[in-house]
């Protein structure tokens, strides 16, 4: 450890948020939409990370998030008995792979 750093690092995981968005300019959402609801896969060495993470990149993006929902990484939502399809998965895999944010999935929310 002469680098001070453990040797035994923990390896990222990919967790699945889901993140609500508000309006901004630019933000590139339809005309009416008070916002949107976005499914992301994040990496992290914890969720917290994995959060952080995703925030950074959707203010980056010029969106403007209000809120995020963590839901686990791939092995606890199987172990909840969610069923992961291969889309899913890919996804899953290509942001581990790229150590990346991905969002997979992006539904406008309009006003009642």
């Amino acid at each position: 450890m002469a680098n001070g750093k453990d040797k035994t690092a923990r390896q990222q995981e990919i967790y699945t948020l889901l993140v609500q968005v508000g309006r901004k300019d630019g933000d590139g959402l339809p005309d009416g939409a008070t916002g949107a609801a976005l499914v992301c896969y994040a990496s992290g060495i914890d969720e917290a990370e994995a959060v952080r993470e995703t925030v950074a990149v959707l203010k980056q993006a010029d969106l403007a998030p209000l809120d995020v929902t963590g839901y686990g990484t791939r092995t606890e939502r199987e172990e909840q008995g969610q069923e992961i399809g291969r889309e899913e998965a890919s996804l899953m895999d290509r942001a581990r792979d790229e150590n990346a944010v991905i969002v997979a999935q992006m539904d406008p929310l309009y006003p009642d």
